[in-house]
């Protein structure tokens, strides 16, 4: 299998736009090739087989398209790609395609932490704590590169040379918010970025929500600082859960109601500081089974 040309069709097949992610991730896993995908999608839409009457689609051109990506420090990795990272895989919401942009990332031990933009000086301690103590333990911090909560985790872990991943809902040629550019390229100089979407993309309002959906899976467990009831740190507890992952609740989160019935639900504990997540790193990392970089 010409994996260049596999990735091609891939990236051709989401061009076309006519497919949700997760069904066309499902049917490239299924089949095994996205290029048998696409001539199947070209057959059946009278546009030629892709193999039997010529390429439809110039699929040398698109390769050459990804090289100058790669060229551009941007990695694409596809879910048929054998480092697509292992943990993201097992959830429903895996994107097809990854751009990544950094240094490969060798443990499964990946903390999420995450939180309001808008937080309270109290709320900044705690993420900083949190984040400075997992980096200090040899885990990698992962958040969203967000205002507020998100920038005071990546901050903390790159101020005591932890590794840090930030999921952006952007492409990797933009950052969001923009005074967090210079972080951003910190972060790929000494960790990684990660982006599910075209390198120009724009944030939007679907693109954060489906950037924690990415988070939470690629993550062992996620710890919520601050976060309001409309908050995309709420909707990747949520998630976390439905993915079996572990969740940390912060005991001022109480005031809410979502999180106290999170807090009745098996695998979230709710946590006074930061020991109470450090005490249980080790239940949360897999004694055995596969493991991935990135």
């Amino acid at each position: 299998m010409d994996q260049d040309l596999e990735r091609a069709a891939l990236v051709a097949l989401m061009r076309r736009g006519d497919r949700s992610w997760p069904d066309l991730t499902d049917q490239i896993e299924s089949v095994g090739s996205a290029r048998e995908v696409l001539d199947s999608a070209l057959d059946a839409s009278g546009q030629g087989a892709l193999f039997d009457t010529g390429p439809a689609v110039d699929l040398e051109a698109v390769a050459d398209e990804i090289a100058a990506w790669e060229r551009e420090g941007m990695r694409l990795v596809t879910i048929l790609d054998k480092d697509y990272p292992f943990y993201l895989r097992l959830v429903h919401q895996r994107p097809p395609f990854l751009f990544l942009r950094g240094t490969p990332i060798e443990d499964e031990a990946r903390v999420a932490v995450v939180g309001t933009r808008t937080p309270t000086p109290e709320g900044v301690a705690h993420a900083r704590a949190v984040a400075g103590g997992l980096a200090e333990r040899g885990v990698t911090v992962v958040s969203g590169l967000a205002a507020g909560i998100d920038t005071a985790a990546h901050g903390a872990t790159l101020a005591v040379g932890g590794r840090t991943v930030a999921v952006v809902g952007t492409g990797l040629r933009r950052a969001y918010p923009a005074q967090n550019a210079q972080l951003q390229r910190e972060i790929a100089e000494r960790g990684l970025v990660i982006s599910q979407f075209w390198p120009d993309s724009p944030p939007s309002k679907a693109s954060f929500p489906m950037r924690n959906a990415v988070m939470s899976g690629y993550s062992l467990a996620t710890v919520v600082i601050e976060a309001a009831f409309r908050s995309g740190a709420r909707m990747q507890a949520r998630l976390a859960l439905e993915h079996g992952r572990r969740v940390f609740l912060m005991r001022s989160l109480m005031t809410h109601e979502w999180a106290r019935e999170y807090a009745s639900r098996p695998n979230t504990t709710v946590i006074d500081g930061p020991e109470d997540v450090f005490r249980q790193l080790d239940s949360l990392v897999p004694s055995t089974g596969e493991l991935t970089w990135a």
